[in-house]
């Protein structure tokens, strides 16, 4: 039986740009940093206080999804407080904060043009 997500994969094309931008912007730990291929290492990354994990790795049949919507949100307790973080930091955001009756997100851009969501439980 399924008890959970593991990981996520989100693509990358500069693996080094990739983990400066979740560890020194985003505040991610890293659990992995391993050769895997003569391309790419494993990185896996732990988000703070989550069980998930985030894994830094393309596989070559996925290189078209570099720089796309990824389908991936993230939920944190105050989506102002942290987008003030994050612009503070360099994270580049498509909009302001935006408050709807379902709750507040945002949607930001990593280091390689993937956007993601961020916002509230509820």
């Amino acid at each position: 039986m399924i008890r959970q997500i593991k990981f996520v994969s989100i693509p990358v094309r500069d693996q080094n740009r990739a983990l400066d931008f979740y560890t020194g912007k985003l505040g991610f730990t890293i659990l992995a940093d391993k050769p895997f291929d003569q391309k790419q290492r494993w990185i896996e990354l732990r988000i703070p206080k989550a069980d998930t994990h985030v894994v830094l790795f393309t596989p070559d049949e996925h290189q078209n999804r570099i720089g796309t919507f990824s389908g991936i949100s993230f939920q944190c307790d105050d989506v102002e407080a942290t987008y003030a973080d994050y612009v503070a930091k360099g994270v580049k955001f498509r909009s302001p904060p935006q408050k709807q009756p379902w709750g507040t997100f945002v949607i930001f851009e990593d280091s390689e043009g993937n956007s993601f969501v961020l916002g509230t439980a509820k």
